[in-house]
């Protein structure tokens, strides 16, 4: 469904790098985690996929299709895109924002259609948002726009999607909600790119990751490969561990244990203050 090809990518007018030989493949119905540190080129990556961003050098397919002979309709038919943040400049309903996703699919003349309506309606279900449907979208909690721009990607009924940072934020309840809708859209055949910074729930959920490190792709295959004590120490240091508990890998802060010890209890007492105190 996705292959990009030996991709490199630099800020125009300069020589600084951003991505360099970037290769990989996903299939039909994969749901498959970037993972990398802060600045390493993932929201860049993304981009140059979408054709938002020109590469200087590389190739990129989208279900057998070269992305640079694709037309914008044709496009938006192939992929679909939820950014980390979105506000409109107008005050449209949540309804509104969701019927968006529709736009590749209108017919000219006769505009939204029944079908068009429905698939709003089967997004907001799905999400369990239709309780918001007539709310202004701009007064939302940013957990809450996430989810609605989830929705409008659900509706555009796109081959690919393509998600940053889909669950940052919201609460844990919530975030375990949304990735198991991904994995039930996965199952629908719908392959779904979803950048995370959470470990966890790319070793949780995920059928395969993309790690990027130093601007190339640093391992790539199932999580419970590529997530390994050797991959977090190259890209965290000694900051977390990796652990099996029964059959669920989990990764959790190295000094853990440490913080919650309070080795020097007395040095974390408050001086005394008041009558009578030494001051």
């Amino acid at each position: 469904m996705l292959k990009v090809d030996n991709l490199n990518y630099e800020y125009p007018k300069t020589d600084e790098k951003i991505l360099e030989n970037i290769s990989f493949v996903l299939e039909e119905g994969t749901l498959c985690g970037l993972f990398g540190p802060n600045g390493c080129g993932k929201s860049t990556l993304f981009k140059c996929c979408l054709n938002l961003l020109k590469p200087r050098q590389g190739r990129i397919h989208i279900n057998g299709k070269s992305i640079k002979r694709l037309k914008t309709k044709e496009m938006a038919k192939l992929a679909a895109y939820v950014p980390q943040e979105h506000k409109p400049p107008f005050p449209y309903l949540v309804r509104e924002v969701v019927l968006m996703g529709r736009t590749p699919h209108l017919k000219g003349f006769f505009g939204i259609s029944a079908r068009d309506r429905e698939k709003v309606e089967q997004a907001l279900d799905l999400l369990e948002i239709s309780h918001l449907s007539e709310k202004n979208y701009n007064t939302l909690s940013g957990g809450q726009r996430q989810m609605v721009l989830m929705a409008r990607a659900i509706a555009q009924e796109a081959r690919i999607m393509f998600l940053d940072e889909p669950t940052s934020a919201l609460d844990f309840s919530n975030q375990i909600k949304i990735w198991n809708i991904m994995r039930k859209i996965s199952g629908r055949g719908i392959t779904i790119f979803a950048c995370s910074h959470d470990p966890n729930h790319v070793a949780w959920f995920c059928d395969k990751v993309v790690v990027v490190k130093d601007k190339r792709v640093f391992s790539s295959g199932r999580p419970g490969d590529v997530i390994s004590q050797q991959t977090l120490d190259s890209i965290y240091k000694d900051t977390c561990r990796v652990k099996q508990v029964d059959d669920t890998k989990i990764v959790f802060p190295s000094n853990l244990n440490r913080f919650r010890g309070f080795e020097n209890r007395e040095a974390l007492k408050p001086p005394v203050c008041g009558v009578g105190a030494n001051i």
